[in-house]
């Protein structure tokens, strides 16, 4: 109940209850039985509930051989489950798939497209009001273009061809979560089907609960990017919101940060991440400062200094992690699994995309992913006016820079140093933005309660301690391949390469606890 009513203060109307790694065993009587109980705890705060559905389930029901989307027998099993549903729910809101993604099974499987897929569902659920959330981050190990890619290229050529009660659902980026991603191309590219865009408030990529991440700032330079596909001013806001082509099932969602934790989120400061979710979502225009001074004032004190200060420090906080963790348009060279802390050297994963290596593409040539004309061609999907833009590397901005080109270590930059040295500057820049962050807080201890003040304190010892990680890590395994000398303001590592490679987090949360 607390937890429907902390919902329902911010805007929040829905929830799935079940992960998209789903499970067949949620569709099943005892399952529904329970999902009816939540489903009345949450109808007094206007918030319907949803599940995941797992494309497979009639034959793990044991029900059918196949689960072929235009088979008869398989659409007719899934209208049953959903008569079987909204029998005991009658305000169920729908069903969000995660299909022919991350070895999850789909209409792929049978030789059929996300539109057979998504609109089969939608017919089951549409007598009774439901939506589909079907999700678009998909990408296959046999598909050897550019992961970036490969949404798109699966989800436009069906533009206009789903059912009206089909939300496509698709992350802010075309990667996955990074600190720093474009926004996705799908967004303007399907004027004909409803998007509804995914973003994570949880911190998979950014430091998890450990790091001081004010990620509405994050969502607002996605929400406030221009797709430029009705002219300028077509942001992805508009895209998201329907009003760019006139849709009226619009939607957001956010991949949850709450867990077993007294406070809901681990961190003091991840309360205002799920806090600026909920007022972006219901609003896509609003500043994301004056998010952070509600919260603030809402949270701990009115008093102009602190509110002042502090937003400050919160604005400036996403900016801390891109430069320690993936600056100038590097990304997802997080250690894997768990994605805690840097790993830019693994290479021994089955799949390419999974690895670090497939990503940075260091060598001693360079750095970065050609993802222009001359490479992955990623960069056509987007409108004209920014492909014009960012496929000449003088005119990228440098905060994509290694995400659409592969540069030489020695590129002279802007501001006439190489790329090396900027790289170097960017990660120092970030342990000192957290530096700052630390000085900030300390000289809060007046405005705030104990327990949080000393919980926030701590918790930014170890932002601190693990911007120097990454920075350290970080350069010493690029230097390998640029075989240039770490500037002079860079202190000497604490460790050599072989140290941060060795170091292995069994018991990180996310992955199943092992030693090697």
């Amino acid at each position: 109940m607390d937890y429907a009513r902390a919902n329902a203060s911010i805007g929040i109307n829905g929830t799935v209850l079940t992960n998209v790694n789903a499970n067949s065993l949620i569709l099943t009587p005892h399952y529904i039985e329970k999902v009816k109980a939540l489903a009345g705890v949450f109808r007094p705060y206007g918030i319907k509930v949803y599940l995941t559905a797992r494309f497979s389930s009639p034959i793990e029901s044991g029900d059918l051989e196949t689960a072929d989307p235009l088979d008869p027998e398989v659409r007719k099993w899934w209208k049953k489950k959903a008569e079987e549903i909204y029998a005991e729910i009658p305000d169920f809101g729908g069903f969000l798939v995660k299909a022919n993604s991350e070895g999850q099974p789909g209409p792929n499987n049978y030789g059929r497209s996300h539109v057979d897929g998504a609109n089969m569902l939608a017919e089951a659920v549409a007598p009774h009001n439901g939506i589909v959330m079907w999700r678009a981050f998909v990408y296959s190990q046999h598909d050897p273009e550019d992961r970036a890619k490969q949404a798109y290229s699966e989800f436009v050529p069906f533009d206009g061809k789903f059912h009206d009660n089909v939300l496509v659902q698709v992350k802010n980026g075309p990667i996955d979560f990074q600190p720093r991603e474009p926004f996705h191309p799908m967004f303007g590219a399907m004027p004909d089907t409803p998007l509804m865009m995914e973003f994570q408030i949880t911190q998979e990529y950014l430091g998890f609960s450990s790091h001081l991440v004010y990620l509405p700032a994050m969502f607002k330079e996605v929400l406030d990017e221009d797709t430029f596909v009705n002219g300028e001013g077509s942001t992805v806001s508009k895209v998201v919101d329907g009003t760019l082509s006139n849709k009226k099932l619009t939607g957001i969602a956010g991949v949850a940060n709450i867990g077993t934790a007294k406070n809901w989120t681990g961190h003091p400061f991840g309360q205002a991440n799920w806090y600026g979710f909920g007022r972006l979502a219901w609003d896509p225009y609003l500043d994301s400062e004056e998010i952070a001074k509600e919260w603030l004032q809402m949270t701990f004190s009115n008093e102009e200094k602190f509110v002042e200060e502090v937003s400050e420090m919160m604005m400036a906080s996403r900016e801390a992690v891109v430069n320690y963790m993936t600056p100038l348009g590097l990304h997802h060279i997080m250690d894997t699994g768990h994605h805690y802390g840097p790993g830019p050297w693994i290479d021994n994963l089955g799949r390419p995309e999974w690895n670090p290596v497939y990503y940075h593409r260091a060598d001693s040539l360079g750095v970065g992913f050609d993802r222009t004309a001359t490479g992955s061609k990623a960069l056509s999907q987007y409108a004209a006016p920014i492909v014009e833009k960012y496929n000449s590397v003088e005119t990228t901005p440098e905060k994509y820079l290694l995400w659409f080109h592969h540069l030489p270590w020695d590129y002279q930059m802007g501001n006439g140093n190489t790329l090396w040295y900027n790289m170097a500057a960017k990660y120092q820049e970030g342990v000192e933005d957290v530096e700052e962050m630390v000085k900030t807080w300390n000289s809060m201890k007046e405005y705030v309660d104990d327990q949080s003040f000393e919980k926030t304190q701590m918790l930014l010892q170890i932002q601190l301690k693990e911007a120097k990680w990454w920075r350290n890590a970080v350069l010493l395994y690029f230097q390998q391949f640029s075989g240039m000398e770490l500037p002079d303001f860079i202190p000497e590592p604490e460790h050599d390469l072989e140290y941060y490679q060795s170091l292995e987090f069994p018991y990180a949360p996310g992955i199943s606890p092992s030693w090697h």
